[in-house]
């Protein structure tokens, strides 16, 4: 495999990863909304928030000034992605040769991006989520200390949908749930539990819906109020990837309008060093690194429910 094959082929793979990472995100959905935010450079991206004012009477008995005029406020917020993750990994050029490299390296990161990469940035996702639920003046976002039952499920996940919907929003909601609530739930329905069209990535699947209100099934790994991510330097994190938080709450479901949630996931350039580049080993190298983040807007941060299994912490 020449230098230039090389290159071609880490772009190639590159492009394949991430699009495989939105189809494979749980909350991949939420990636639809980065069309709204506008690269500044480096981790920094700016969003913009609009508000208008409110209608006013109209003036009949003027009508060269029957419109009182009204306000339009836009203005752009620079935030910065705070996740920049990375992996190396190396394979032997005896235990590889350039014919099946391609191959093997393929693998290596389908597998390294289905089972770490994937999970992680779902957990980070949900994490900030549901922190931005549990933030919310005097609780009326979040419900604590609930253990999914059948007898009761149903009506907690209506709550909170109510929630939402009293503080103005009226649009689609998307539900992640853990998978207790959503066995109580379909015990609880007993076969009758309606399906919706949901689409991510341009595929279009059947998922659970309660009032028309798509579930997205949910490990519990991925559903904590909070996530410690291993640095993979320290002594104990040498493995890398993500663990609950010390303090982190289990969360049954989180309800949220699909155009709230802003997220970005990029990965960085993708290189790969043939035996004959790598100064330090008669091996191939592959780099990988990724950038991600998500931000819910100051305005929308009431449209965010989540109901907890933990009691509330002291």
């Amino acid at each position: 495999m020449t230098a230039i094959n090389t290159l071609a082929y880490a772009q190639i793979l590159q492009q394949a990863l991430d699009q495989k990472a939105i189809h494979t995100l749980l909350t991949g959905w939420m990636d639809s909304n980065a069309g709204q935010v506008k690269y500044v450079g480096g981790n920094e991206v700016k969003i913009p928030q609009m508000s208008v004012d409110g209608l006013a009477d109209y003036n009949r008995s003027d009508a060269g000034a029957g419109y009182v005029q009204g306000a339009v406020t836009l203005s752009y917020k620079t935030y910065t992605m705070s996740q920049d993750r990375g992996r190396k990994f190396q394979l032997d050029a005896m235990d590889v040769d350039e014919t099946n490299f391609v191959a093997t390296a393929t693998n290596v990161m389908n597998v390294f991006q289905t089972e770490k990469v994937v999970p992680e940035v779902d957990a980070y996702r949900l994490s900030k989520l549901a922190t931005t639920a549990i933030g919310v003046a005097n609780d009326t976002n979040v419900e604590y200390g609930y253990t999914p039952a059948k007898d009761t499920v149903l009506t907690k996940i209506k709550a909170g949908i109510k929630v939402i919907r009293e503080n103005g929003y009226q649009g689609e909601l998307v539900i992640h749930a853990n998978y207790d609530t959503v066995t109580e739930l379909e015990l609880a329905m007993a076969g009758k539990l309606a399906a919706v069209t949901f689409s991510q990535g341009g595929i279009n699947t059947q998922v659970p819906a309660v009032d028309g209100c798509a579930i997205i099934k949910t490990p519990a790994n991925r559903m904590y109020s909070a996530i410690t991510l291993n640095d993979g330097t320290t002594s104990t994190q040498t493995a890398g990837g993500y663990a609950k938080a010390a303090k982190a709450l289990d969360v049954n479901f989180i309800i949220v309008p699909r155009e709230v949630p802003i997220a970005v996931t990029k990965q960085d350039k993708m290189r790969i060093f043939d035996p004959d580049t790598n100064q330090n080993a008669n091996a191939w190298v592959m780099d990988y690194r990724r950038y991600h983040e998500l931000w819910v807007l100051d305005n929308k941060k009431n449209l965010v429910f989540a109901n907890i299994k933990d009691a509330k912490s002291s």
